[in-house]
């Protein structure tokens, strides 16, 4: 794979990444306002019923903004991934690891991604995964979980 070609498909990888967070935002932020005006609109039940009724709508906003929070979170954090970086034989932050079973993409935690049809993980830096893999070299073997994985590549 040419130097450009790793460009591309690490812009390409970004892109996806942030297209699913936004999404996984939006999703939340839909849900939190359907749950708001469900609560809205149940007023004139019977006073004990309305009241447990909102108490479990509040509860499941609550669930979604947060939801809302980690994805923006995930959102401000993809802005921060360099999109092209200095080659490296290192894992970091916008990076592809290809090792001897996966792909990776150290970005933020989204699990398996797909670009032009080929499966990546998206990993977050603060994973197990990526903390297991963060001193390792291209041609070294890393263990996580029991499982031992050679790095081949890093770009």
């Amino acid at each position: 794979m040419t130097t450009k070609q790793r460009t591309v498909l690490k812009q390409q990888l970004l892109s996806e990444c942030r297209r699913v967070q936004q999404q996984k935002a939006d999703n939340a932020r839909k849900a939190m306002l359907e749950v708001q005006e469900s609560a809205q609109e149940s007023q004139g039940t019977p006073e004990d019923t309305f009241e447990s009724f909102r108490e479990a709508c509040q509860l499941q906003r609550d669930l979604y903004a947060r939801q809302l929070d980690e994805a923006l979170t995930g959102l401000q954090a993809l802005q921060r991934v360099p999109e092209a970086r200095s080659p490296k034989d290192q894992p970091g932050v916008g990076t592809v690891v290809v090792t001897d079973t996966q792909r990776f993409y150290i970005a933020v935690s989204l699990g398996e991604i797909k670009v032009e049809g080929e499966p990546y993980f998206a990993i977050s830096a603060f994973s197990p995964l990526y903390q297991a893999m963060a001193q390792s070299r291209v041609g070294d073997t890393f263990s996580f979980r029991g499982k031992p994985y050679r790095i081949e590549e890093v770009f």
